[in-house]
């Protein structure tokens, strides 16, 4: 049996996919691994390259962007491995992160998916890789700007869950879609990722019912990944690029609140939320901040 199915996601991003998949080939030491590419439909060359210079993968090209959810669902139906690894394209593993993901994995039994350490190219932190839920009180201490005030209490820090030492295994809520190792068996009784995000909050609403369903989520700092993050929306050169994903972003993460905490919460305290989200969307449109 495949130990390791992974999966990636590329659009329009041709030398990152192809440094991934290098870092994919050199990297799996003495695991049985299959890799599954799928292109939303990329005009830079990218199914090509990868059929190219690397015969063993399996390319799924589409014919148009169908968004991130939906193009790792198409992915995953191919998936034979015990587990399955959702991987960025603009991330390079360390040599050592898979075998190493898939014993942490396999010595905890009660874990449903688990990350490593994601460090962007600076050298930090990634803090997409090591979050808790967004609650009305998170979401609040995020959006006001709380938490980047005060990043490290409990009080403030929740949805970056600042005040847990990120050099330490720990569980966690939520762990970001760029590397996110899940038990190939909990797939099916859980569902796949919801394609009603077409990009951002997928992760989050896909680790919200893992863990419904009785799983455990941990992050494990012990290896990392690259993440580059060059090409992603919200990091984009381009201004009008990364307001645009700003927007997705937001509305994707109140799209989670509505469906997972409104029922659960006052009236009052959902029309806060749903007024700071108003708030951050209409600056982010008007003034682009």
């Amino acid at each position: 049996m495949t130990d390791v199915s992974i999966v990636i996601v590329s659009y329009n991003t041709s030398e990152l996919l192809r440094k991934c998949l290098v870092s994919v080939a050199e990297g799996t030491g003495r695991l049985t691994v299959e890799t599954v590419v799928v292109d939303n439909g990329s005009q830079d060359g990218s199914a090509a390259m990868v059929r190219r210079q690397f015969p063993d993968v399996r390319i799924i090209p589409l014919d148009r962007n169908t968004g991130f959810s939906k193009a790792n669902n198409i992915g995953m139906k191919h998936a034979t491995g015990r587990y399955v690894l959702l991987l960025n394209s603009d991330c390079e593993l360390d040599k050592n992160t898979l075998p190493e993901m898939a014993a942490f994995l396999d010595q905890k039994p009660v874990a449903g998916a688990a990350t490593c350490r994601l460090n962007l190219s600076d050298g930090s932190i990634d803090p997409a890789c090591h979050r808790g839920f967004p609650t009305p009180w998170a979401s609040l201490a995020y959006l006001s700007g709380l938490e980047r005030l005060f990043p490290t209490t409990r009080l403030f820090g929740g949805y970056h869950m600042g005040y847990q030492k990120s050099g330490s295994q720990h569980e966690v809520d939520c762990i970001s879609g760029a590397f996110f190792m899940v038990r190939k068996e909990l797939i099916r009784p859980v569902g796949n990722l919801d394609e009603d995000y077409f990009m951002y909050a997928e992760d989050i609403d896909w680790c919200y019912r893992i863990k419904k369903a009785g799983w455990q989520i941990w992050y494990n700092p012990d290896v990392s990944t690259v993440h580059r993050k060059k090409q992603s929306g919200r990091r984009h050169p381009e201004r009008r690029v990364r307001i645009a994903a700003e927007l997705e972003f937001h509305r994707n993460n109140l799209k989670f609140y509505r469906k997972h905490y409104r029922h659960f919460y006052n009236p009052l305290v959902s029309a806060l939320v749903e007024a700071a989200y108003a708030v951050r969307l209409t600056l982010l449109v008007i003034l682009g901040v």
